[in-house]
């Protein structure tokens, strides 16, 4: 298609005078692969439409959420129904219990969950507790690993191989960063040194079991078993950030399909089924020691607000009901078969069921974001301004993964797979 932008670029314009950047989050800017935001005006299933009338594919999925696709019928009801009893109550209501007996009956042996706002809220409130519980100040978190913009999460590695970290965004106290500890992924080697030599004040490690907010960077089951091993040695708690991965690849969480338990994990994206929600799930043991029981504090005046968890448990329900994993494993594995089928040494993706990184580089996909070629990134930034005007959007950075959904079909991976090595051949021969 002619790609049309001038109402976008004009809402742009004029957002850039009103919301810092012109953007609510800093992806959205475009800033990496060029050119302007693309202004949503109606989505439904795997397409939407912009400002300006064009019509795209979406393999974003509002960043993971929707994995039923925009709109989905039975979501809608359950919004449309829910907000007719009221927008919000700031008070207890049968659907959170609704929904914490769903949620749950994913997960024997883990029998309490909180519920907020946003997967930021999640993990920040899980590091709380952990702190909380063990009476420790240092966490561990991974080079390129994301759990939300909380303070103490918004680090980067020091000089050492195993060190305390520094802030990584302006307005964070040395003395926050300070209690983050910061090591490689998939290195043993880091992670003894940490517990070697911080080991009775570690509180918490902290990892998506399944990284996918800096590439699609999957771990060894040895690697996370280490942590697992070292945490209990230590009398740390072990936290798996499950917010992409948490409903994704099956009807619960991937720590369930590695066998490696944590202590707590965090959920957010699809239990929210497009609206803001996340959630921490643990024991009792662990659990109770939230406020009003424990002297954990942790409030929210929107935790569990009934419009929100109305559309995360229809959402479960039909993934319950439905089943759609495997189909989305299909659609996942034939994308990437068609552009093997292509011959081109650059036409690469790293594929989990239903998420999928493009990775336009040849050697072995990378397990830490120290090993991410820079040309791959590079490449896909020449071409994805090519695959817009063609109607294919993706995630407007190299690093972000694509999510696919129950309303994409053979098709539409198919054209994407073909679009996508024409513009290899075009861009980068």
């Amino acid at each position: 298609m002619k790609r049309n932008s001038k109402n976008s670029e004009a809402l742009f314009f004029k957002a850039s005078n009103l919301i810092p950047g012109g953007v609510n989050s800093p992806v959205r800017s475009f800033q990496q692969v060029g050119g302007r935001p693309v202004y949503f005006e109606k989505a439904s299933g795997a397409e939407f439409v912009d400002a300006d009338g064009n019509q795209y594919t979406d393999y974003c999925q509002s960043w993971g959420p929707l994995i039923l696709g925009h709109a989905r019928l039975e979501v809608v009801e359950a919004v449309q129904k829910a907000a007719r009893s009221g927008l919000s109550f700031g008070a207890c209501h049968r659907g959170e219990i609704e929904f914490a007996e769903l949620v749950l009956s994913a997960f024997p042996g883990f029998n309490r969950i909180r519920v907020m706002s946003s997967g930021t809220e999640a993990v920040m409130t899980a590091l709380r507790l952990a702190r909380g519980v063990t009476g420790r100040d240092l966490v561990v978190k991974f080079i390129g690993g994301y759990h939300g913009h909380s303070d103490g999460m918004l680090v980067k590695a020091g000089s050492g191989l195993a060190t305390q970290a520094v802030a990584s965004s302006h307005g964070i106290p040395g003395t926050i960063a300070k209690t983050t500890l910061v090591a490689p992924l998939d290195d043993e080697e880091a992670v003894y040194a940490l517990f070697d030599k911080f080991g009775e004040r570690i509180a918490a490690v902290v990892i998506e079991p399944l990284p996918a907010n800096n590439g699609l960077l999957i771990q060894r089951n040895n690697f996370l078993q280490l942590l697992r091993e070292l945490s209990a040695k230590h009398g740390s708690l072990l936290i798996f950030d499950e917010v992409i991965s948490g409903f994704r690849l099956h009807f619960g969480a991937y720590w369930q399909m590695i066998d490696v338990v944590p202590d707590l994990f965090t959920l957010g994206k699809i239990i929210g089924g497009g609206m803001p929600v996340g959630a921490v799930v643990g024991t009792e043991r662990i659990l109770d020691n939230l406020a009003p029981l424990g002297k954990v504090y942790q409030a929210g005046t929107l935790s569990g607000n009934p419009v929100a968890l109305a559309a995360g448990r229809a959402t479960l329900e039909v993934l319950l009901k439905d089943s759609p994993y495997e189909y989305l494993e299909k659609l996942g594995r034939r994308f990437v078969n068609r552009l093997q089928e292509s011959g081109l040494p650059y036409a690469r993706a790293q594929l989990l069921g239903s998420i999928i990184w493009l990775y336009l580089d040849k050697g072995e996909f990378p397990r830490q974001s120290s090993d991410i070629s820079n040309p791959a990134m590079k490449r896909f930034v020449q071409i994805y301004g090519g695959l817009l005007e063609r109607g294919q959007y993706l995630p407007p950075s190299s690093y972000e993964v694509l999510f696919l959904s129950s309303a994409h079909t053979s098709e539409n991976v198919d054209i994407l797979a073909n679009t996508l090595v024409d513009q290899i051949k075009e861009k980068l021969s």
